[in-house]
This record gives C-alpha cells, structure tokens and sequence, in this order.
C-alpha cells in the first residue's frame, strides 16, 4: 500500500537555516496493516503524514501510495488521487459548523468523490459509525467521539484503501477515545489500511505494528497488538 523510499524533506526557519524533518527515510505498508507512528512533538509526524497524502509535494525521494507514484505529480493529478485512495482523520474535526452530520458527509460528493446515491451513501456510513439516528444534527449538538465519528464516516465516503489519521484521538477522553479506537480496529478487520501518527499509547497499542519517528527516521518498535480495554461508547 505504501512504499517510500529516501524521503527527505526540510523547513527554513525563523533565522533562515535550514531544518532537516525527514532524513532519508523509508516505510513500506502492506495492504490492509494497521500501523502507529509514535514520536514527540514536533517530530515530523503531521509532515509525514502529508506527503503520504498527497497534501505535500515539497520533498526529495519516492512515495507511492496504492500504485500510484506521487513524486511530480501535478495539483489535478494530486487531487484525483486523495479522492479516490485517501481519507484523512484530523485531531480537531473540520467539520463544517452550519452543516448537518449527514451533509458533513456528503461533503467529498461536491468534489467527485463516491458513486451511485451519495445520500444514501452518506446515510449508510453514519449507521456504519453509530450516528443513524443523529444524522439532522449540526456538530455543536454532538459529543467530541460523535463528531469524530462523523469525520471518520466523511473520510470513508470516497471508499478509500487507505485512511490516514493526524492524532485522531488527542482531543477525546480515555472512554470516548477507546470508542474511536475500536472503531479504527473493526475497519482495520474489514480490510482497511490505517495510519495513524500519535502520541498516546491507548492508540499505539491497537495497531498491529508500530514505528518511532527519531531523527527524521522510522525505527520499529515491539508491536503490542493489544486488545483496548472495554469502557463505555461515546
């Protein structure tokens, strides 16, 4: 699913110097592993993220991602590509705020995204996620995990191979976010490719393998594949 290979990419910073994120790195996923990138801070775990995506272009190196070779892609090309192999997941939602959970969901389908009735798409991945009955409701009336999992349901509606998570549960409390994790864990079952990058252990501890992001390289770590601990849905 995902192979790159000598992955080098760096900021300027405030005083012009140049700052090394990634140093020669290389990961390979296979398709339909679930895997935890951990690390500090401000250790190049978003940026990874983003030239996964596609979201990044500014780099050296390969990236390929589902069979398709993003290195000199053009923004059309880049485009076609997240919509058709990749769903995103962020710490902080982006959910539109005057939108209901379902046109939230619906949203990919104003950019190509999906086939057949995208409402009754949208409407089956809320089920899918626990929010059927929820679905009129705007983001200021859900719960922190309910809009979470509106997000995840948006994030699939394209059917992607691959789901790409940006600390999806940093802004959740340990029930809520063991949810959410679960929730991660039955897609992974299903067959979908997640990545998550975090920095919390309940989250790294459900996927299958997991890698330390250290001085711009990726180091594997013991892989706990780890039951989470039963608490209460969100």
């Amino acid at each position: 699913m995902i192979r790159a290979r000598d992955v080098v990419k760096e900021y300027e910073d405030g005083d012009g110097a140049r700052v090394r994120v990634l140093d020669d790195m290389s990961l390979d996923v296979e398709d339909g592993d679930f895997v935890a990138v951990v690390g500090p801070s401000g250790s190049g775990k978003s940026t990874l993220l983003h030239l996964l995506g596609g979201l990044d272009i500014h780099y050296r190196g390969d990236v390929e991602v589902g069979g398709v070779k993003l290195s000199g892609l053009g923004d059309q090309a880049l485009a076609r590509f997240r919509n058709s192999h990749v769903g995103f997941v962020f710490q902080s939602f982006h959910l539109i705020p005057n939108l209901s959970a379902l046109e939230n969901v619906l949203l990919p389908s104003h950019f190509g995204a999906g086939t057949g009735d995208a409402r009754k798409r949208a409407e089956a991945l809320l089920e899918r996620v626990g929010l059927k009955e929820k679905k009129d409701r705007a983001p200021v009336r859900l719960s922190g995990g309910e809009r979470q999992r509106v997000a995840i349901a948006r994030a699939l509606f394209g059917g992607p191979r691959l789901l790409l998570c940006d600390e999806p549960t940093g802004n959740l409390d340990a029930a809520t976010g063991a949810g959410v994790i679960r929730l991660f864990q039955e897609l992974h079952q299903e067959g979908l490719t997640v990545l998550a990058v975090t920095h919390e252990d309940r989250m790294s501890a459900a996927a299958r393998r997991v890698l330390r992001l250290k001085e711009g390289r990726l180091v594997e770590e013991s892989s706990p594949s780890a039951p989470v601990a039963s608490q209460g849905a969100p």
